[in-house]
């Protein structure tokens, strides 16, 4: 069944409208369109994928515009490509109820939940590990970057710089983060010691529902509005954004279903597309809520090691809106946990606790003894 949750979820959505064409009744189609980039096509290896060895993933081709625009073939491939996504909401200027945006979206770098897990391995960090604050070395609660991750994000502040000084890359118009301090330290290790234009000024928006999967573990559980002030202060917060995380239940030990994040990353999708203008937008996320986002968007699976970046051309459409299936679905559920480090986990299964095998197996000899 659908929780209050979701209605809570749905209240964070400002009223006043930018787009000026969308009203109560309208529905927003999102198409990603394909052709433009690598990540479009089916047979680029995510796993093995680098935006800095591809020029981001953008396609070496031309477009219907490239006669008028660049007749003397001078442009770079960046510039004819933000000329063609011009024209084409240029032509959207007619109808009003489409427009196209350039969304870059970037997972974190690598944080310390990330070498927990990477360290402990996946079952014995979805079962016991990850529902620590951390383990009295490292701090993983809201994690923040480890050296490593630091490094990544490094690496995209220099890709950035080569591709808008020797590319004419179209600078930003907008940035948003989610509130997790893993994000918002990437967003700023990329782009605040980029030399940008007075126009296109790194002046970031921390969006609730642009955070990760809302699991059980302890670094999806977000710091308060005051510490993450305190933690960037040049940092802006969404409208209605709360001071404490009203969002994770991981003290209940329920998490997020999937189902329940694609209908959050819609309405946090929604939420940009009907009040901003802009066509160059940047998201600094995380892995399992840029997949979200990709399903909302209709484009084909492509999971992002940490640290790495997908960028999508993306068609909206105003549409009247479908009606709604019957069906319901859960949006928390309860998450499996043991209560000291597990033996391992089984697909589809859950956690094997030492604690319950051991049970088992004393009960397996006694009763086999018994038939002896």
């Amino acid at each position: 069944m659908k929780s209050s949750l979701l209605s809570a979820v749905l209240a964070l959505a400002p009223g006043a409208i930018a787009w000026k064409q969308v009203s109560s009744c309208d529905d927003i189609k999102y198409t990603s369109v394909p052709g433009f980039f690598l990540q479009d096509d089916p047979n680029t290896n995510p796993s093995t994928f680098d935006y800095a060895s591809q020029n981001f993933g953008l396609l070496n081709r031309t477009y219907p515009t490239d006669a008028k625009f660049d007749p003397r073939h001078k442009k770079t491939q960046w510039q004819r490509f933000a000329n063609y996504v011009d024209s084409l909401n240029e032509e959207c200027r007619r109808d009003k109820k489409t427009t196209y945006k350039v969304l870059f979206m970037g997972r974190h770098g690598e944080g310390w939940h990330n070498a927990a897990e990477t360290y402990y391995g996946t079952p014995a960090w979805n079962c016991y590990w990850g529902e620590l604050d951390g383990n009295g070395t490292a701090t993983w609660s809201d994690a923040q970057l480890t050296a490593n991750g630091i490094a990544q994000a490094s690496k995209a502040n220099a890709y950035y710089k080569s591709r808008f000084e020797q590319e004419k890359m179209p600078y930003f118009e907008s940035y948003y983060s989610s509130p997790l301090k893993r994000c918002i330290q990437t967003a700023n290790t990329t782009f605040a010691t980029l030399n940008l234009p007075h126009s296109h000024a790194f002046r970031p928006t921390i969006k609730e529902l642009f955070r990760e999967s809302i699991s059980i573990h302890t670094c999806d559980r977000r710091s308060t509005k005051t510490q993450i002030h305190a933690f960037a202060p040049h940092f802006l917060f969404e409208e209605g954004f709360s001071e404490d995380d009203l969002l994770w239940r991981g003290s209940e030990d329920e998490g997020e279903t999937s189902a329940h994040q694609v209908a959050r990353s819609k309405i946090v999708i929604d939420d940009v597309f009907s009040h901003d203008d802009n066509t160059w937008i940047s998201i600094t996320s995380h892995s399992g809520e840029i997949g979200s986002i990709l399903t909302v968007l209709n484009h084909q699976s492509f999971g992002l090691n940490t640290g790495q970046i997908i960028p999508v051309l993306v068609k909206a459409e105003l549409v009247e809106p479908t009606v709604e299936p019957t069906t319901t679905y859960a949006s928390f559920t309860t998450e499996p946990t043991c209560k000291s480090p597990p033996l391992t986990s089984i697909a589809g299964q859950g956690c094997v606790c030492a604690t319950v095998t051991t049970t088992t197996f004393t009960t397996a000899k006694a009763t086999l003894k018994a038939e002896l």
